[in-house]
């Protein structure tokens, strides 16, 4: 993103926005190794909460992932195996006015 520098005179530059890129070192239990990558910190913070690489990368689906971690999700599900699909949750159903007048 650009935007505007705004002093305390209100004279205004071009500035830019940059994403706060980290290079992050995540151990996979699965592969026995650890995989560096360069994300932003929210990103670090996504796969912490997922409860690690192998489960973020299990739980991500290829297309979503940069060519070098589909690699990696490659040896790791070659190695770990295919995950499985999360249960689907039952849906809850709305009674109508109509019904809780009746019931």
């Amino acid at each position: 993103m650009v935007g505007n520098k705004v002093s305390h005179a209100n004279n205004k530059t071009k500035r830019r926005f940059l994403p706060n890129m980290q290079e992050a070192s995540f151990f996979s239990s699965g592969l026995k190794k650890s995989i560096t990558v360069t994300c932003t910190t929210n990103g670090i913070r996504t796969v912490e909460h997922k409860g690690g690489i192998d489960a973020f990368l299990l739980g991500t689906a290829p297309t979503k992932l940069p060519l070098r971690l589909r690699k990696i999700r490659k040896q790791l599900v070659a190695k770990v195996g295919k995950p499985e699909p999360a249960p689907k949750k039952p849906r809850r159903t709305v009674k109508k006015a109509a019904d809780k007048k009746t019931a």
